[in-house]
């Protein structure tokens, strides 16, 4: 499965070293149709270090034969004017590692997926996002778990970046370091998986990877 993710193949060209190749997709479908992938992730991302959260957003572009599933919804690859896209919110921690992450359509703000992705780090001591998160909701929330919202305002603010912690918002590369991290493989950096929960088991499968050195 990792060497599938990695390299970006079809799962028919997977290597039959590994095994046949229809047997390897059943058995990954149905690892992420019960979400256990996602579950692994998030029990070896125990114990982050969360002085410092880093969120932000990244666009995965879908692979023109991945749209089209037969489901309610569209999947997270909603039809735009830039094409068919995902994207993908990420938390990490002040070492740079992932702590959580959101899937949607490439068509949602930064700003809308983030309460319910800050919902699953409650005890950040501080939130570090670019001007895209400035929401006077998305600070309230920050605050009420317990944080210091760390959030540039927006040029046409009356209330200023007097109070900002511009030695923080220096440090947000490390957000940018783990989405370059992720994108080495090569099944993430372009989504080849035409179901949501495929793709989010994706992404898990990789984060488990990173952290699995520590």
């Amino acid at each position: 499965m990792l060497y599938r993710i990695r390299s970006g193949c079809p799962w028919r060209d997977v290597s039959s070293e590994f095994g046949k190749w229809n047997s390897i997709f059943k058995r990954f479908n149905a690892l992420s149709a019960r979400g256990k992938l996602l579950n692994i992730f998030e029990a070896i991302a125990q114990e982050p270090d969360m002085e410092w959260l880093f969120v932000d957003g990244s666009y995965v572009r879908a692979h023109q034969q991945r749209s089209g599933a037969t489901a309610e919804d569209d999947e997270a690859i909603p039809k735009s004017r830039g094409g068919n896209t995902t994207k993908i919110h990420l938390s990490v921690c002040a070492c740079g590692y992932s702590v959580a992450f959101e899937i949607t359509g490439g068509n949602i703000h930064d700003s809308t997926a983030a309460p319910q992705l800050l919902a699953q780090t409650l005890d950040a001591e501080s939130v570090i996002a670019d001007r895209g998160y400035d929401s006077e909701a998305l600070r309230e929330q920050i605050v009420e778990q317990g944080g210091h919202p760390v959030i540039p305002r927006k040029k046409h603010s009356r209330k200023g970046n007097g109070d900002l912690d511009r030695g923080l918002c220096k440090l947000r590369h490390l957000v940018e370091n783990a989405f370059a991290r992720l994108k080495y493989f090569r099944g993430v950096a372009t989504r080849y998986d035409r179901l949501k929960q495929n793709f989010i088991s994706a992404v898990a499968l990789v984060c488990i990877f990173i952290w699995l050195p520590m």
